[in-house]
């Protein structure tokens, strides 16, 4: 746990996993429900194979510049200069409006947007943003379970979700008030500040919170990002579908090994490896299209 601001109240719990010798590591950003751990499945496999990775829990902030601003103090603490951010959802709005504010000294080096969105008109919400503070934990907890998927699922669904659950239980009011503020404070992301950063777009093709319109604005706003498509998995598809999503941010930091800003202990590096795998993600891909 890490204090960086003025105020002691403000509180980032991380976990930091793998070689600390990497200058430029991952760093997982998670959705309004989610804690550090709901990225678990990802810290045990990136580990695994030499990449460091940081997964955080940000304090309580009302607005969005607060959050950049805390969230460049916590990355001067650890000392790093650059890093590649992994969001989900309010996660992925953040880290996009994080690269934004530090395009004039860029601390961003890669995108990965999970479920994300570059709008947060699209929830509707703006109106109610200001009198989330007001509400008792409950009820946030409510609007927040209301855009979880219902329904017969499959089991790691079902278990994704339940452990997403048992999550949001242990937020508490002014957690959870402060997340659906930043969700849904009028803001979007302006993108020709962020243009040059190399983005890849997760999304699923099944139910998920985000609206088609949202996602076929993101493809606009970012027109030459890679897209890794899941045909599913919800609004959680690290947990419920790690291994195509731990498979897609490895193909994701391929394109930086090698260099200063590779996530990953250049001794772990195996070329044929990853060939390999990319190309077993692409046949499973193929002989799942109808």
């Amino acid at each position: 746990q890490i204090i960086v601001d003025d105020d002691d109240s403000k509180v980032w719990s991380l976990y930091d996993a793998g070689p600390r010798s990497i200058r430029c590591p991952l760093i997982f950003l998670p959705p309004v429900s989610g804690t550090a751990d709901v990225f678990f499945q990802q810290i045990l496999a990136l580990t695994g194979w030499g990449y460091r990775v940081i997964a955080l829990q940000y304090p309580v902030y009302w607005d969005h510049l607060e959050f950049c601003d805390g969230f460049r103090k916590l990355l001067d603490h650890l000392q790093l200069d650059k890093v590649h951010l992994f969001g989900a959802s309010l996660g992925g709005f953040l880290a996009q409006k994080f690269a934004e504010y530090t395009h004039k000294s860029p601390r961003v080096q890669s995108l990965i947007l999970c479920n994300a969105f570059s709008d947060t008109s699209i929830f509707n919400q703006t109106w109610t943003a200001n009198s989330f503070w007001l509400m008792p934990a409950f009820m946030l907890k409510k609007i927040v379970l209301g855009n979880f998927a219902s329904g017969p699922l499959d089991p790691e669904m079902a278990d994704g979700i339940d452990f997403m659950v048992d999550r949001l239980e242990s937020l508490g009011q002014s957690e959870l008030a402060s997340r659906l503020t930043l969700n849904c404070q009028n803001s979007y992301v302006e993108p020709h500040k962020i243009r040059d950063i190399p983005v890849t777009i997760m999304d699923v093709f099944d139910q998920s919170a985000l609206s088609t319109e949202a996602k076929e604005e993101m493809y606009k706003l970012y027109p030459n990002a890679r897209r890794a498509h899941l045909k599913t998995g919800g609004n959680f598809p690290y947990l419920c579908r790690s291994a195509e999503v731990n498979l897609y941010i490895q193909i994701h930091l391929l394109q930086f090994h090698g260099t200063r800003y590779a996530a990953i202990d250049p001794s772990m590096v195996s070329a044929e490896e990853l060939e390999v795998q990319k190309i077993s993600l692409h046949t499973s891909n193929e002989q799942e299209e109808p």
